[in-house]
């Protein structure tokens, strides 16, 4: 009882964070451009309410079988092959990326909606730090806060250069036999090994080569450059290898098709279609590891 009680203290704090900082960012954008009412109350309202169902599901799934510590740094910079990195820096690019196309979608301009979308993910990615913290099974992660300042940094650098957005991080998984051997850290089902098992996670880089090179490229067509780590159901290498497994590092490359270049007069096809963009629908693709070639027809 007593752990359950810090962990609805903790999220408490944090629903309250977000509310706060949802309403500044809508009295500040009503004070700086003609923004519509109509449009920002829902989408301040639907954050805070995505917000709020997240951090509760995170306490769930990753926090609510380990007891509360004062607040703690740990440094995991070298776990998991670094695919949890990845995943951060994935998070924290995409979650600016909705909260940028809302904030326009109000009306707000492109530089203040870029500004209040990557504080927005910040203060959502830096939430899981704090349960992170306050957790015996983790720690806050400078590394962490690092990935994720990282992924704010590739949507910022390129929506402010370029006006549009010609590097899509993007994210495919595939379900292991390696979850079964330690579910209650990888997850049991597809829907928590989803988040939980690294093995079955790439994360990508979808390059817009007609935008890149100014050329007559397929608009479409993209090549993506992804990542990816298998044999691991510890954290450390060491402790894998104790295990029987040899943990290594994947590298993909392969055709990617960028759902942005279509548009349809239906906004809901739209919103599905850029939505479906933030993963790399399955095509064929090379795998380098191992220091060998390994060809997918879909991956």
């Amino acid at each position: 009882m007593y752990l359950f009680s810090i962990h609805v203290r903790t999220m408490r704090k944090l629903i309250s964070a977000g509310l706060l900082m949802v309403l500044c960012t809508s009295v500040l954008a009503q004070q700086a451009d003609s923004v519509r009412k109509d449009r920002l109350i829902p989408l301040a309202v639907g954050a805070g309410a995505a917000y709020a169902g997240t951090m509760i599901y995170l306490n769930q799934q990753w926090y609510s079988q380990y007891e509360s510590q004062p607040f703690t740094f740990f440094n995991d910079a070298g776990e998991w092959k670094q695919m949890d990195k990845m995943g951060h820096m994935y998070g924290a690019y995409q979650l600016q990326n909705l909260g940028f196309h809302g904030l326009r979608w109000t009306g707000l301009g492109e530089k203040k909606a870029v500004l209040w979308s990557g504080i927005t993910s910040f203060v959502f990615m830096s939430s899981i730090e704090l349960f992170d913290a306050y957790s015996t099974g983790y720690g806050a992660s400078v590394s962490d806060i690092a990935a994720n300042t990282l992924g704010i940094g590739i949507f910022t650098a390129q929506q402010l250069g370029w006006h549009e957005i010609r590097i899509h991080p993007k994210f495919s998984f595939g379900r292991t036999d390696l979850a079964d051997q330690r579910p209650e850290v990888l997850g049991d089902g597809w829907h928590e090994e989803l988040v939980k098992d690294y093995n079955g996670q790439t994360l990508w880089l979808s390059f817009d080569i007609k935008a890149l090179t100014q050329s007559r490229f397929p608009g479409w067509l993209n090549i993506a450059v992804g990542y990816g780590a298998q044999d691991m159901i510890y954290a450390e290498d060491m402790a894998n290898i104790e295990a029987g497994l040899s943990p290594y590092r994947q590298w993909y490359i392969g055709p990617d098709i960028d759902l942005t270049h279509f548009h349809s007069r239906s906004k809901f096809v739209n919103t599905l279609l850029f939505a479906l963009n933030m993963i790399r629908i399955p095509a064929p693709a090379l795998e380098y590891s191992k220091n060998e070639v390994t060809w997918h027809w879909l991956k």
